[in-house]
């Protein structure tokens, strides 16, 4: 480890570049970068830099052991970061300065952009670290929503669509891990304002919406997302769970609307004074009641719930 400068720690939104060495613990080098150049909090890079760097001085050098929620999360790096491997980072803060302005790009590197932070947010996502993800998410969009320095051509401005839309259900994704149920159909709005027939902005709609105990609008917007895909059984149970909460529970219904009215008695029925025979007249005895039993008609089975 080695002292820096003095020159003041890194704040937020300003740049920094770094020299940086990353091993596992058997030595294995699996990062090298001589000048690794990144803003911390855009989720740029991993966790160890995120948080490590902002403590340093211009010229210091540290060293970071980071566990592997730090590092590469549990599913590690193909091919040389294997699952929940811890690394040690060698780090040198070669430089601090002002963030850039957001310069005006070309589409295509719009695209790039947009796309590297994308990815960073799914790998963020499949850690399960889902605020990390939200951000990476939502500055992919601040990248294609960028100053263009040219008009994008047709081709492109299909793919900055698709990209916008992938970046908002992705959005609306951490957010519903997140519990923030209003953000999330707001991000699966605005992405179905750009395709009005993605299936997966429908379907998580609906969901949100039943969330919320708008039952009928989720299921007008599930039936949507059906009739694009009829074979999905998450629509199927979605609906279904929605048709059950809407159908009132089944009540005991009285004895006569089940088995009719009670019949009268029948002939069988015999009440007699018993006397013992060759035996005079005495006192009566208690009468007693000789019924015969008829069975009862079997109740209907209920009908088959309705599918819906």
């Amino acid at each position: 480890m080695q002292d820096g400068q003095g020159g003041p720690r890194p704040q937020p939104g300003q740049e920094v570049s770094v020299k940086v060495l990353g091993a596992l613990e058997d030595g294995g080098l699996v990062e090298r970068d001589p000048r690794l150049t990144f803003v911390p909090g855009h989720g740029d890079v991993v966790q160890a830099l995120e948080l490590g760097v902002p403590t340093m001085q211009p010229g210091e050098v540290s060293f970071f052991l980071a566990a592997f929620p730090y590092g590469y999360g549990r599913p590690g790096r193909e091919p040389d970061v294997p699952p929940e491997a811890p690394l040690l980072f060698e780090v040198t803060l070669l430089e601090v300065r002002d963030g850039p302005d957001p310069q005006p790009l070309p589409p295509a590197a719009r695209l790039l952009l947009g796309a590297q932070r994308r990815e960073r947010g799914n790998f963020h996502f499949t850690r399960g670290d889902f605020a990390a993800a939200l951000h990476s998410y939502r500055l992919a969009l601040r990248a294609l929503d960028g100053p263009a320095a040219a008009p994008p051509g047709p081709q492109e401005e299909e793919e900055l669509r698709e990209q916008r839309v992938k970046c908002l259900n992705n959005c609306a994704a951490a957010e519903m891990k997140l519990e923030r149920v209003d953000e999330a159909l707001a991000s699966c709005e605005a992405a179905l304002s750009i395709s009005p027939d993605n299936g997966r902005a429908l379907l998580r709609r609906g969901q949100l919406l039943a969330q919320q105990g708008r039952d009928t609008e989720a299921t007008l917007v599930l039936r949507r997302a059906l009739e694009l895909d009829p074979a999905s059984k998450v629509i199927h149970a979605e609906l279904s769970r929605l048709a059950k909460r809407r159908s009132p529970p089944a009540s005991a219904a009285p004895q006569e609307s089940l088995h009719g009215p009670v019949p009268p008695p029948s002939p069988g029925y015999v009440a007699a004074q018993a006397v013992g025979a060759g035996s005079r007249p005495g006192p009566a005895r208690p009468q007693m009641a000789l019924t015969t039993v008829r069975p009862r008609r079997a109740p209907a089975p209920p009908a088959a719930e309705e599918e819906a």
